[in-house]
């Protein structure tokens, strides 16, 4: 039996397991780089061993480390969560070599599905040659052999553009995953990216634990998942069911993992096989009642699954439908630029599920991926599920970096969604219509009203109601000026009655309906229900502009090249890039703003930005 479970990762992941461990009694140790060490996931499990000498992006990856530190914390096992180790067969027989239980397939099965191409090839599958990929291929994929997450991931639509690409996906991938294979790949139109869990154990069972759903995803990032996946033919699915068996099989497999398909009509083309945990599994935990990390441990344990008490011939059976919504720190108005900063508050509804790796308070750094938590309602229905999920977020208490609340909510209730008929170019078709901002026209009012409480028993009231005062919140990228008065009779706003305002509670009675503000204050950062505002000082900082043309950093990271050839003095066109940044384990392309004369180019390859600075300056 396992006693003790050293976790290799962070996160919310790293979380998630020391709950199941913890519920079964089994001793957790977790690993943190310096950047982690007082993460969520290092503050809850048992114990925890820092990982020394590497940089804080790559210090998960040092399985030598790893195995040393769950010796040295006395664990028996190693689960590797999913990213980072999960699908390294090397790492796999480090830990076996070191006499410890490996909670994964065995590294032969990894070997074997490691690689995208070579899985292509075991399912007699065949990819594009790079070097004669045609005018008549297009559109094709490119993608990283060796990972996912969208990393080294690129559609390629105009064969001029393909070297580039392919030399940018090959850049990100070895960033990523240590491995700069990357392949081309037919591009399908109007698909569907569908999945199939399984569950296998060491004595020839293997379940599949139902279909799921990843269509809406953007940068080839998964954004909202659900199982099961809607609109299958029963006998689509069971061909799905009967392909990931076969795939599982061909290669002994053990554990969990997922297989892959891209469904367009009644064809679903293999893609690959995922020999680990994947991010979305809660879904599949909700609608079969199990807890898959719990079977994971006991397949590692050499237990069999067992016949189910309601299903004696296979797995258990699905119930209702659950969806999860990803939430990540980023900023629609900035290109999507990962957002770091303070959490200061994570909060939903009850009865949703919150997968989390921050706590109230916790530092969003840059050396990560900007997943804040994971959100996954159950419900019978699919339209009771996505109606839950939808609501939760909208209500949900998120006080820190801007995130892609707005965009989950709106693509939750839009109707192409509800009807099921999207596809993997959802975002593509609808994105900028799911990003427009509305804020709340009334809350820069309340958290002024509620910012004055109290005042006017000081002397704050006016005898001339001609003099009103005024108070500047910057909103959603604009500029909001507010003025009430202060009364004998309390506070006032024209246009609104003034119910009740204390330092965090305004009510307002507006065209006869009372609106209830609940308003947070943290200094400078203001939220109003679920409104994010910025205090302004009364009068503008006249040092505060920078010359136009000015490229400022729209997020801390690294700069990891310039465009070739590109100096100062030299003529850009717009939208041309000029250098790429690297943040939470992604590229971001800096483009020209307008065609002009690039006066000047502050920024160097290796170079550390934070926030506002200054990158290069183009002169229209």
């Amino acid at each position: 039996m396992i006693t003790s479970v050293l976790v290799a990762n962070r996160g919310e992941i790293a979380c998630r397991i020391v709950r199941t461990c913890r519920e079964s009694g089994i001793r957790t140790v977790a690993v943190h780089s310096d950047a982690d060490e007082n993460a969520l996931h290092a503050r809850v499990a048992d114990a925890t061993v820092r990982l020394p000498g590497a940089a804080p992006a790559d210090t998960y990856l040092r399985g030598d480390l790893i195995v040393k530190a769950a010796l040295d914390a006395g664990a028996d096992a190693i689960h590797p969560g999913y990213g980072f180790l999960s699908e390294n067969p090397g790492f796999a027989r480090a830990v076996l070599d070191a006499g410890l239980v490996w909670i994964g397939p065995p590294p032969e099965a990894i070997e074997a599905m490691a690689s995208k191409t070579r899985a292509k090839k075991l399912m007699g599958l065949e990819t594009l040659p790079l070097h004669k990929v045609t005018e008549d291929d297009l559109p094709v994929l490119v993608k990283a052999a060796a990972g996912g997450g969208g990393r080294g991931m690129r559609v390629v639509r105009d064969l001029a553009a393909l070297q580039d690409e392919l030399a940018a996906a090959r850049a990100e991938a070895l960033s990523a995953f240590g491995d700069d294979e990357v392949f081309v790949e037919p591009y399908v139109e109007g698909g569907r990216h569908v999945k199939v869990q399984i569950l296998a154990d060491s004595h020839g069972t293997v379940w599949p634990l139902g279909t799921r759903d990843c269509s809406l995803q953007r940068r080839h990032q998964k954004v909202i998942e659900e199982a099961p996946a809607p609109g299958l033919s029963s006998e689509l699915t069971e061909s799905l069911y009967a392909m990931a068996v076969r795939a599982a099989r061909a290669v002994d497999y053990v554990g969990a993992g997922t297989v892959e398909f891209l469904v367009s009509g009644d064809t679903a083309r293999f893609l690959e096989m995922n020999t680990r945990l994947q991010v979305e599994h809660p879904v599949t935990e909700a609608v079969f009642g199990v807890d898959l990390v719990a079977l994971q441990i006991r397949v590692a344990e050499g237990r069999a699954l067992g016949a189910p008490e309601n299903d004696p011939d296979g797995p258990p059976r699905a119930r209702g439908h659950a969806v999860e919504a990803r939430l990540y720190a980023e900023d629609p108005a900035r290109a999507w630029a990962p957002q770091t900063g303070t959490l200061h508050r994570l909060t939903v509804p009850d009865g949703v599920r919150l997968d989390t790796g921050y706590a109230d308070g916790d530092p969003i750094g840059v050396h990560y991926d900007p997943l804040l938590a994971k959100v996954v309602a159950h419900a019978p229905t699919r339209a009771e599920a996505l109606r839950k999920l939808a609501a939760a977020l909208e209500r949900a208490d998120i006080h820190g970096p801007t995130t892609n609340r707005d965009l989950l909510v709106r693509s939750l209730r839009h109707e192409e969604f509800t009807t099921a008929r999207m596809d993997t170019g959802f975002y593509d078709r609808h994105l900028p219509a799911l990003t427009g901002s509305a804020p709340d026209p009334y809350a820069p009012l309340a958290a002024a009203l509620a910012d004055a409480h109290g005042r006017s028993r000081f002397g704050g009231w006016r005898n001339l109601p001609s003099q009103p005062q005024t108070k500047r919140y910057a909103m959603a990228g604009e500029e909001h000026e507010v003025r009430y008065h202060h009364t004998r009779a309390g506070l006032t706003a024209q246009g609104v009655r003034v119910v009740h305002a204390d330092a965090r509670l305004v009510v307002l009675e507006v065209d006869g309906v009372q609106r209830r503000f609940e308003v947070t204050p943290y200094g400078d950062e203001v939220y109003v229900n679920t409104t994010a505002l910025r205090a302004l000082p009364r009068f503008p900082d006249p040092t505060a502009d920078e010359a136009p043309g000015s490229l400022l950093a729209s997020m801390p990271g690294t700069v990891v090249r310039i465009a070739e050839g590109l100096t100062e003095g030299a003529q850009v066109q717009a939208g041309q890039p000029l250098l790429w940044l690297e943040a939470m384990k992604m590229e971001h392309k800096i483009t020209a703003p307008a065609t002009g004369t690039l006066t000047a180019l502050h920024a160097v390859p290796g170079q550390q930005v934070e926030v506002g600075t200054l990158l290069a300056v183009v002169h229209a």
